[in-house]
């Protein structure tokens, strides 16, 4: 399993755990959960964002290594073509064939770098977004959880008990 399903993973599982909390009385948005359960779940999905990050940056770096490898098959393809064509100059019949069957190279070289370009780009586009949301996603509900976390704490520091202590 990757880094990036684990982190998800550890995400669910908070979520979870903060959706099926049993509810603090009087405090509707407020609920219990056990603190050293999410905490650990936080420590690992703070362990597990540098390799989610680590793996989109290696997928970018792929992607440039695909793309260069297109642009030299193409070169290598039109130079190729263009020699091809140096050689067939002695009759105009063939020159004239020469000429076409390159230009038709070139542009099939073209059309398939600018796809495999595109291809590539929307393929690690895809990935940094889902990494980008998961991020995202995991950040919203740290800052949830410990604004629950925080309004625990006050809540139980105003009614005397001391149930949650707040947390800085």
């Amino acid at each position: 399993m990757d880094n990036n399903n684990d982190v998800i993973e550890l995400l669910d599982i908070l979520y979870g755990m903060v959706t099926e909390a049993w509810g603090v009385p009087l405090g509707n948005d407020k609920c219990i959960i056990e603190r050293d359960k999410a905490i650990e779940i936080i420590n690992d999905i703070k362990a597990n964002l540098p390799s989610a990050l680590a793996e989109a940056k290696r997928l970018v770096a792929a992607r440039d290594e695909f793309i260069g490898n297109a642009k030299r098959e193409a070169e290598a393809m039109r130079k190729s073509a263009e020699e091809k064509a140096r050689l067939m100059v002695e009759e105009q019949e063939i020159v004239k064939t020469a000429k076409e069957k390159s230009a038709e190279m070139i542009a099939a070289a073209e059309n398939k770098s600018r796809e495999l370009r595109r291809i590539a780009a929307d393929y690690v586009d895809d990935l940094m977004r889902q990494t980008e949301e998961s991020i995202s996603s995991a950040l919203a509900t740290v800052q949830n959880s410990r604004g629950a976390f925080r309004s625990a704490g006050a809540s139980a520091a105003k009614s005397g008990s001391e149930e949650v202590p707040a947390q800085e």
